[in-house]
């Protein structure tokens, strides 16, 4: 019978797998066939309606004196999160993307430290030294003809890691008072609130009419996958598991994306690319699974705790 921290790190990695593939997907809609805000406003409202329909099976309410947690939840982990991360994919490569997000980690474990009193432990000083390094090295090795980022798009992409580490930590706990599907339900209902008045004017220019299959494929998967799954597997996963846990996951996703780039450039692309799997590469993404380990280990040596 697999535990239920063990089905919490499943759900995880299914996440982060989900959204490395999701660089590389929502950057080929961006921003020939839709702009990044109208591409927010599709994934908060779409996961939003796929929400509430879940709420129907969970009688819950939220208490009043909650509300304005849950409204700051909204705010930083949907509406502000979703706008800075497609607005900076939009502007710089799937990779660098997956690359500058690694920084949640060292902000979720800063954040749990000063607002949830967690210490910081030797195993996960050492799994973000190793992981990011391995994150940090693949990006190094792998980023030859994949494009070029833009400071504006990478600035962007650290707020929105920034602001979700910040909702990991204050998200905790409401996690165990409430059921998953009750928090999230309040969190993307505030964030779409938030989230509208920026997003709707690039929705009502967008011209659906020149989509093809693949393009509807790309946005569904967009809306679905990395919004609806990947937030409601993150909430499952946060009843068992602390948020610095839940953050060192992040690693997985530039590996994720990489290899999935790779693959691209193997089968389509061009030749030139079909020697970019390499051993090195490979080694990266074992410091990074080797990060995640480390960061989720129960280490009772303790690092600058607080009294």
């Amino acid at each position: 019978m697999i535990s239920n921290k063990a089905k919490a790190h499943i759900a995880l990695l299914s996440v982060n797998m989900i959204y490395g593939a999701n660089y590389l997907i929502a950057k080929g809609l961006m921003p020939d066939k839709i702009g990044a805000s109208a591409l927010v406003f599709l994934r908060i409202s779409g996961a939003t309606l796929l929400f509430f329909i879940l709420k129907f099976f969970v009688k819950e309410q939220a208490q009043k004196k909650d509300i304005p947690r849950l409204a700051l939840c909204g705010l930083l982990g949907v509406a502000t999160n979703q706008f800075f991360s497609m607005n900076g994919l939009s502007l710089t490569s799937p990779v660098d993307a997956a690359i500058i997000v690694t920084a949640m980690p060292i902000f979720t474990v800063i954040i749990s430290y000063f607002l949830l009193k967690e210490p910081l432990t030797l195993s996960r000083v050492l799994g973000i030294c190793i992981g990011g390094g391995g994150a940090v090295l693949l990006i190094y090795l792998g980023n030859s003809g994949l494009g070029t980022g833009s400071l504006k798009g990478n600035i962007f992409i650290g707020l929105n890691a920034l602001s979700f580490a910040f909702y990991l930590v204050l998200v905790k706990p409401l996690m165990q008072k409430y059921k998953p599907i009750t928090v999230i339900i309040w969190t993307f209902f505030f964030g779409f609130i938030f989230m509208f008045p920026f997003c709707i004017g690039q929705l009502l220019e967008t011209d659906f009419n020149s989509y093809k299959t693949t393009n509807w494929i790309s946005l569904c998967y967009v809306i679905i996958g990395p919004t609806f799954l990947a937030y409601l597997l993150n909430m499952f996963a946060l009843q068992f598991v602390k948020p610095t846990v839940s953050s060192s996951y992040i690693y997985v996703q530039p590996a994720v994306a990489m290899l999935l780039v790779a693959g691209i450039a193997y089968f389509i692309i061009d030749s030139q690319y079909k020697g970019d799997i390499t051993i090195a590469k490979l080694l990266c993404c074992s410091l990074i699974f080797i990060g995640v380990y480390l960061i989720s280990s129960n280490s009772s040596l303790k690092w600058l705790r607080k009294k």
